[in-house]
């Protein structure tokens, strides 16, 4: 039997790593993240339990990369979605799409989603790998679609406001309301609440249609005027002579 090809090789190794990914999800938004075991997720994925070493340092940078696979898909179906935006509006369309597809994983997969949050806030911070890349690349591009004039300062903070939005969604006890988010959302960035993939019609949900109208976006402050200039000093009255006071009369001496 001859031996298997470099590309072939390459191929199964990202099969085998794509398993253990969707396996993590499932099994994580199943149980939680801590009822998880490696083992779990090995068996889950049809693996060798040390496969997942070779693969991820820890349980932690597997879970995160997972999740990121999850999100960038997710984003990535919405974004490709037909009909595809096109016209004026096309960018407006993806960031509305973009929006709603990471709200959407908040409200869908509550227990998953939570526990992500939860290990971006812990000391590891986000893993950079493959998945988290080509999240970013896709919400960059949104970004660039929508028209920003510096998408190296606006992604993070688009990224930052999704976070924020789905921090609020998942917070248990006192969750925010999906629509009402995304009426904040939709009116900073000018987005007709129509564009992407709207909630269902409801009483709340048409309360916050009417919301996204009224909230003004969050443009950039207008550059205040230019203070007037001073008027110069009266130059041609200080050139003026200082009047004369006429001396007093000369009285006779009485000697």
């Amino acid at each position: 039997m001859s031996p298997r090809s470099a590309s072939v090789n390459e191929e199964l190794r990202r099969r085998s790593r794509e398993r253990l990914l969707q396996a993590t999800v499932d099994l994580v938004g199943e149980r939680g993240f801590e009822a998880t075991t490696l083992g779990d997720i090995a068996d889950r994925a049809g693996s060798a339990r040390g496969l997942i070493s070779y693969y991820f340092p820890g349980k932690r940078q597997l879970f995160q990369s997972a999740v990121h696979r999850l999100m960038h898909l997710t984003l990535q179906e919405a974004l490709e979605r037909e009909p595809l935006p096109e016209g004026p509006d096309a960018g407006n369309e993806s960031l509305a799409r973009a929006i709603d597809a990471i709200l959407g994983l908040a409200q869908d997969r509550p227990v998953l989603m939570r526990a992500h949050m939860a290990g971006i806030l812990q000391q590891e911070g986000f893993v950079q790998c493959p998945e988290q890349q080509r999240l970013a690349a896709l919400l960059r591009g949104a970004v660039e679609r929508y028209g920003s004039p510096d998408p190296d300062a606006d992604y993070p903070l688009l990224r930052a406001l999704l976070m924020g939005a789905v921090v609020a969604v998942l917070i248990p006890g006192v969750p925010m309301p999906v629509a009402r988010l995304r009426a904040e959302l939709f009116a900073r960035y000018e987005l007709d609440w129509e564009l992407g993939l709207p909630p269902a019609e409801s009483a709340a949900g048409s309360e916050y249609r009417a919301q996204a109208r009224r909230l003004p976006a969050a443009r950039p402050p207008a550059a205040p005027e230019p203070l007037a200039e001073p008027e110069p000093p009266p130059y041609e009255l200080l050139r003026q002579p200082k009047p004369t006071v006429a001396p007093p009369p000369h009285r006779p001496s009485a000697n």
